[in-house]
């Protein structure tokens, strides 16, 4: 491994290279903007990613010149430049992602990465973002990095030696966290809501955010809780300290969470460093429906932009407008429905910041259909909870009718009594 400055390090991608992002709290910023400054010299370099952190230089002008991302996953940085035609969006399952690689769908030329330090024997730790990386780095024709001792150490397969990597910088710096937020009172009756479903013994799917935190703060009475799951918080911690998560009764890497990136706090990076209950792995293999199967009572919590009355839920667009992306819901929404005593969850506030409803008579125009009501089971807002499975159009449209925001029930009920000729509440 060569160590020289970021600006010598990136002159390993030539003009019309296929280059992988690193991402989540491990995007490699420093190389990536040393990268953008050859915007002068560069043409027709394709960029592929997953959510990036910080500032995404490379979608706006003059470096988009030289730059065009095809995104897997849309974060804030990037998202009014997929929805032009500058850049582009890949609608696909997490899961699938390392496939694209694998199989040539989408050749690598160069993986841009930020590890650790190495160890005695020469190996670096990708850090608290393994998911999509380890394919990158496993099938990519170069890699750069940046290696900072400031990376965690994580068990599991996120790991590469220094004699794989063509040329690195290095630096010192905390790498990208998030902070939580104040729970709403909204977000707490929601998340009693959940809790109400899981069962002791569980092993639960989480994403980051609000509504996740509110369901862990509320499960303290819980025992044998397990994580299985594409990302995790710090809303794990406290239960993690209590004993309430010990995975004592799961099936895949019992006693152990096993996750493919985490995003957080300082502490929970501490929390993760060296600790070998930490398990990161793949996208592939976490998202795995048929490994996710195989734990008990799978309590997977999702959550959607707006659902319609007959159950179909969009997750990644707003009307034709790409907000997120797909990610892992599908593969964990399938996974929970066929594990034994499983769960599949959509929890969500019934209206928006703006008072309009997510439940709603149809999908907005252009709306992405993220899962299918044909896996949709549980439904969850600040009014209830329902369960859809099993249920025909109508009463699926009764139901969640009863979960709405009061101020947009009449206008459900009467939009289901107009598109099901005549079908009384």
């Amino acid at each position: 491994m060569r160590i020289t400055s970021a600006e010598e390090v990136v002159k390993e991608i030539k003009s019309g290279d296929r280059v992988f992002f690193q991402g989540a709290a491990m995007t490699p910023n420093e190389l990536i903007d040393a990268l953008c400054e050859r915007y002068n010299e560069l043409r027709d370099v394709e960029i592929i990613s997953i959510h990036t952190e910080g500032d995404a230089k490379y979608v706006r002008k003059p470096y988009s010149e030289a730059f065009t991302l095809n995104s897997c996953f849309v974060g804030a940085n990037v998202r009014k430049s997929v929805n032009t035609p500058n850049a582009g969006y890949i609608p696909i399952f997490l899961s699938e992602i390392p496939w694209l690689f694998k199989n040539d769908i989408l050749p690598l030329d160069v993986a841009v990465i930020q590890v650790s330090s190495p160890d005695k024997h020469g190996y670096c730790s990708l850090g608290v973002s393994v998911d999509v990386a380890l394919p990158a780095v496993r099938t990519a024709k170069k890699i750069i990095a940046q290696v900072n001792p400031q990376v965690p150490r994580t068990h599991g397969t996120g790991i590469i030696h220094i004699n794989e990597i063509a040329a690195a910088v290095e630096i010192d710096r905390p790498i990208h966290q998030h902070t939580a937020g104040e729970l709403s009172e909204i977000e707490n009756m929601i998340g009693k809501n959940v809790a109400s479903l899981i069962e002791d013994g569980a092993t639960l799917q989480m994403g980051i955010g609000n509504i996740p935190n509110a369901v862990l703060s509320n499960l303290g009475n819980h025992k044998n809780l397990g994580i299985h799951t594409e990302m995790f918080s710090d809303g794990v911690l406290p239960l993690i300290e209590k004993g309430v998560i010990n995975g004592a009764e799961k099936k895949v890497k019992m006693g152990k969470i096993v996750s493919c990136f985490a995003v957080g706090s300082q502490k929970l990076y501490d929390f993760i460093d060296d600790n070998p209950i930490c398990d990161f792995r793949d996208a592939g293999y976490t998202n795995d429906g048929a490994r996710i199967r195989r734990n008990p009572k799978v309590t997977a919590i999702n959550s959607a932009i707006e659902i319609d009355m007959t159950g179909q839920v969009c997750a990644d667009t707003i009307g034709s407008f790409q907000f997120s992306g797909v990610g892992g819901q599908m593969d964990f929404i399938r996974g929970a429905s066929l594990s034994v005593g499983g769960k599949p969850i959509f929890a969500m506030s019934s209206v928006t910041n703006k008072g309009v409803s997510k439940i709603v008579p149809y999908l907005k125009e252009g709306a992405g259909v993220t899962t299918t009501r044909a896996h949709v089971h549980y439904v969850i807002t600040e009014y209830g909870v329902v369960n859809l499975y099993g249920k025909t159009l109508q009463d699926r449209s009764k139901a969640l009718a009863s979960i709405a925001h009061p101020n947009h029930r009449e206008g459900l009920e009467r939009a289901a009594f107009e598109r099901f000729k005549g079908y009384r509440f």
